[in-house]
């Protein structure tokens, strides 16, 4: 467990510095933040520590902080201190998947067990997903972005070539596809995945101090500018960043960040002293960027100096057989987020989603099994309107469809339970997967296709 590591947050610092010395005399090694923004740019589904963090603080508290490290890998501990001895708080902790709850005051004997048993936990994790990768099964790149369409395997592969390298990247897809997913795995895939994976919102950046945000400033470089600041280039540190909605970015600072790119250089604000910056820049786009050139929105150097290589996420349109693979293990994750028992999907469900156009993508589907997750009505059809009218045999062919791919879902790809269960012999099953493009190995990469 040499890269095992002890995330600390405490707004208090002699509190944080005292708890960290402490630590380190049991043999842990500990990193400690003042507040717990700059933590969630440091973890991703490859951290091998936990992270230890008090409740009550400015900013971002502890609560906010568990379901944000939750989103990135539920399997990451967290272990969470309070001094206000909050019954129900801890409660609702536990129930949102916390590691384990600590009150103040508290021994450093007892928070360096817990701490260890922690790190012990998460090294077994992360041992399993490597020898998973190993046997050939699921690694995490798969993990993150299912699916057994030619398009997927596609963009997999395109990623793990890319990801073990430095290349500057650029993501292409459409709102909901998983952008920043693709971002984070290849951050976490690069020899940059123990330093920060910086996120910047370009459609969100306050225009009148964009470029302090980006570059930093020195003091006194405009008014309101009391002391220095490393802007978010800087702050990377070695790490990634990802500049998301890169086509929002203000023509007139495009020229600037071209610069950037070219030469990994930055100058704050305020200065004339070169900066040296090294990182890596991901960025997407959910607009064709060639079209912006075209109306003059988008500089054409920049787009061909972030074109060095380029992934593109297809749709769920583009990829509907992995609809219900990929509902089902959302729902997995939903179950496990919320702390909910595993639930059984019912096939005729399973057809309304293989059927239903989902605009919103991944993110849309999600939200479909949160709510599944959660008992509400999932309500397939709000907000869509009328499907046009269809041939009889159309209704048929799509519901025998849906039917199938379903049934392949639910039972890991083998043929023998599904044809079983339909009342239809093996020829004729064939027959129909070949006749709808359903792939047999709609499920995880071990299935038994023994009849």
């Amino acid at each position: 467990m040499s890269d095992a590591r002890i995330f600390l947050i405490d707004d208090e610092e002699e509190m944080r510095r005292s708890t960290a010395q402490a630590l380190q005399l049991f043999g842990l090694e500990v990193d400690t933040f003042s507040s717990a923004e700059d933590v969630l740019e440091l973890v991703g589904y490859s951290f091998a520590g936990v992270v230890i963090s008090d409740i009550r603080m400015p900013g971002m508290d502890g609560m906010t902080l568990l379901q944000r490290v939750r989103e990135v890998d539920v399997e990451i501990p967290v272990i969470l201190v309070t001094g206000h001895g909050d019954v129900q708080l801890a409660v609702k902790a536990m129930r949102e998947g916390v590691y384990d709850f600590l009150e103040k005051p508290f021994t450093v004997q007892n928070l360096a067990g817990i701490a260890r048993r922690a790190l012990d936990r998460r090294n077994l994790v992360l041992e399993n997903r490597r020898l998973r990768a190993v046997a050939g099964k699921r690694d995490d790149i798969e993990a993150r972005l299912p699916g057994r369409t030619q398009a997927m395997v596609d963009l997999r592969y395109r990623l793990r070539a890319i990801g073990a390298t430095d290349a500057d990247t650029l993501v292409i897809g459409e709102t909901g596809v998983g952008k920043e997913v693709v971002a984070r795995a290849l951050h976490d895939t690069s020899g940059r995945a123990d330093r920060p994976f910086v996120a910047i919102n370009c459609a969100a950046l306050p225009e009148n101090l964009i470029e302090s945000e980006l570059f930093g400033h020195e003091a006194g470089a405009f008014p309101g500018a009391l002391r220095p600041r490393y802007g978010k280039f800087e702050h990377a540190r070695g790490g990634t960043i990802l500049l998301d909605e890169i086509g929002s970015l203000p023509y007139d600072l495009q020229a600037k960040f071209l610069r950037v790119l070219q030469e990994r250089v930055i100058t704050r604000l305020g200065s004339n002293e070169p900066v040296p910056l090294d990182v890596r820049f991901i960025a997407t786009s959910k607009v064709d960027l060639e079209a912006e050139v075209a109306a003059g929105r988008f500089r054409a150097d920049l787009l061909y100096r972030l074109n060095v290589a380029t992934l593109r996420v297809p749709s769920l349109a583009q990829r509907r057989a992995d609809i219900p693979l990929l509902f089902l293990q959302l729902v997995r994750e939903a179950a496990a987020r919320y702390l909910r028992s595993d639930i059984d999907v019912p096939p005729e469900l399973m057809t309304e989603i293989a059927e239903r156009v989902w605009p919103g993508n991944v993110r849309e589907l999600r939200n479909a099994a949160d709510r599944l997750v959660l008992g509400l009505d999932l309500k397939p059809d709000e907000g869509q309107a009328p499907a046009e009218s269809q041939r009889l045999a159309d209704k048929v062919a799509t519901y025998e469809r849906g039917v199938i791919a379903s049934a392949l879902a639910a039972h890991g790809g083998s043929l023998r339970p599904v044809y079983e269960l339909l009342g239809i012999s093996r020829k004729t099953l064939y027959e129909k997967m070949q006749k709808y493009g359903l792939d047999r190995k709609l499920s995880s990469a071990d299935n038994d296709f023994a009849a």
